[in-house]
């Protein structure tokens, strides 16, 4: 189970059907708090987050991420350029200009990766 949090509807639609067109099932959240509270009550198996978000970044949604679920992996799917600081936070971090070749096989890396230990 996948959660993806962006404050972009069209980007959570967009991450919802390629990942359950994968097989995925997927929780979205247009917050970062709404994501960080999901996270909190559920088990998944990775969280997808975008840097730029209102409220609270993407920097520090994947710190709070880290405190709250540190056994999820995180993955950055943004934009905009992320910080070396924040980079060092995540597991992954996908361009969304480079999402079609590397998003899905990101994400399936991770989980696999996740499952095994």
């Amino acid at each position: 189970m996948l959660l993806c949090i962006d404050n972009n509807q069209s980007i959570l639609e967009y991450e919802r059907s390629l990942f359950e067109r994968s097989g995925y099932v997927v929780i979205t959240a247009l917050s970062a708090l709404q994501g960080l509270k999901l996270a909190m009550m559920f088990r998944f198996d990775a969280v997808l987050l975008d840097y730029q978000m209102s409220g609270m970044n993407g920097h520090r949604l994947a710190f709070e991420m880290r405190h709250v679920r540190p056994d999820i992996p995180v993955v950055m799917f943004s934009s905009g350029e992320i910080p070396e600081e924040t980079r060092n936070l995540v597991d992954a971090v996908v361009t969304r200009t480079k999402a079609l070749d590397e998003l899905l096989p990101a994400v399936a890396r991770i989980c696999d990766q996740s499952s095994q230990v």
